[in-house]
């Protein structure tokens, strides 16, 4: 289950995979409906996380099935599962 990072601290927060999906996408700058390895740069950094461009490229390896170098709708929810594993901050 994914958690929340609020005030600094990790709280227990049940959300869903949907809501999830909700909060990545808005690190889609673009609007093109994907994300891009800068996109997801960019997300890790905002959400607080470490090592940002490391875990954007290993996302895009896991994630990334048809190899285009984006990760879009349908990969979307390999993504969430790799992503959940450092939590999201709500700004």
């Amino acid at each position: 289950m994914p958690w929340l990072i609020l005030n600094h601290r990790k709280v227990s927060y049940p959300l869903s995979e949907e809501q999830v999906k909700g909060m990545l996408k808005k690190y889609d700058k673009n609007k093109d409906g994907k994300l891009s390895k800068h996109e997801l740069i960019l997300a890790f950094k905002e959400m607080g996380l470490h090592f940002c461009r490391w875990k954007a490229g290993k996302a895009l390896r896991l994630a990334d099935n048809n190899c285009d170098g984006y990760i879009n709708e349908d990969e979307m929810s390999e993504f969430v599962h790799y992503a959940s594993r450092w939590g999201f901050k709500i700004s």
